[in-house]
């Protein structure tokens, strides 16, 4: 891969944005560093806790201006399209589509968009690959990728400091300037409070409701057959697996089908993809990186008969005998649906709390 490449053009830019991120804040009039207010999140109480990040504390007013900026299409290059025009509430900041082409080139993109929620948690990487390290870093890729918003940073500055509600906000809660860093820092706060956590299934391991004897079945089968890597309260193990959907990992596209290989280099990495929470599963088809099942049921007829073996099939999916897969009957595959129907959060894409401040 030569220097010129997207791949380097992006690692580059994760070197601008945490230089951006550290640098010394210029001291502003002492009426614009007016005390802001700290914000606790609302973690549901059978939740791992929070660590907060002591380089980006969330406040109220980062969190409102961060949610501004998400839905404010100005972030882009062509000023058409948000955060929000790939990441919809109603689908539990998924987009409903396999591969979108939404973006400013209009070219598909080469992975399907992960969902936005209980990334208070996230750790071991994000992206499907864990290519960014953290939520601050992870704006920066879409932010300025031609295929998707192609922001130039310092016109996005020169934007947004010719709002002048803008230019207020941004001082109030970062006491200085306008800086993409701050933008990112801004998306990021809001982000972090999109916490997915008040589904029937919640409300049943708080004795506020029951379940179904199907779903309870179905709580059962996942916990004996997919906790593995779709474990604890987030439904997550947030680690990177094989799952048997290729046996050959393209280097086309700068090793982007080869998983966190291409962020690790570690061959036992190859074809390695992040593990998605469980959680809101029935709102966010289609699955997996690329978007390649439609349905739920085609995702556990995977599971059940389609896996294709190669040197780094996860070692949970092969059965005692050696064969791979997970055999499911096919009322199995239907309590299991039943159960995962619980893990919808309707109180979480209704919440008009994060959605779109501009409509309201």
């Amino acid at each position: 891969m030569s220097g010129n490449s997207p791949f380097f053009r992006i690692a580059a830019g994760f070197f601008f944005l945490s230089a951006l991120i550290s640098c010394k804040k210029e001291a502003l009039p002492e009426e614009q560093t007016t005390l802001l207010h700290e914000l606790e999140l609302a973690v549901p109480p059978h939740f791992p806790p929070v660590q907060k990040d002591p380089d980006n504390p969330l406040t109220e007013e980062g969190v409102e201006l961060g949610r501004m900026l998400f839905y404010d299409a100005r972030l882009s290059g062509n000023n058409r399209i948000s955060c929000a025009s790939c990441h919809h509430q109603e689908l539990a900041f998924s987009d409903g589509i396999a591969l979108s082409n939404k973006g400013v080139s209009g070219m598909v993109l080469p992975r399907h968009a992960p969902v936005l929620f209980n990334l208070a948690w996230a750790k071991q990487g994000l992206f499907w690959d864990g290519g960014a390290k953290n939520l601050e870093s992870q704006a920066f890729g879409p932010l300025t990728s031609e295929d998707e918003m192609h922001q130039d940073l310092y016109e996005l500055e020169r934007e947004l400091k010719a709002i002048p509600d803008y230019v207020s906000r941004f001082k109030r809660v970062f006491k200085q300037e306008i800086r993409s860093a701050d933008v990112v820092k801004a998306l990021s706060q809001f982000q972090r409070t999109l916490i997915s956590g008040g589904a029937g299934y919640d409300q049943y391991i708080r004795k506020e409701a029951g379940l179904s004897s199907a779903e309870l079945n179905g709580m059962n089968l996942v916990l004996a057959k997919c906790s593995a890597c779709h474990t604890g309260p987030l439904f997550t193990d947030q680690g990177f697996h094989n799952n048997g959907l290729d046996m050959v990992f393209s280097e086309e596209k700068e090793g982007i089908y080869q998983g966190h290989f291409r962020v690790s280099f570690n061959p036992a990495d190859m074809g390695k993809f992040k593990t998605p929470s469980l959680r809101n599963v029935m709102l966010t088809a289609p699955y997996m990186h690329d978007g390649r099942f439609k349905t739920i049921e085609e995702v556990l007829e995977h599971y059940n008969s389609g896996l294709k073996t190669s040197a780094t099939l996860d070692p949970g999916l092969y059965q005692n005998h050696g064969a791979a897969g997970i055999p499911l009957n096919e009322t199995e595959k239907k309590e299991i649906i039943a159960f995962l129907g619980t893990l919808s959060d309707e109180s979480f894409i209704h919440n008009k709390k994060k959605g779109n401040p501009l409509t309201l």
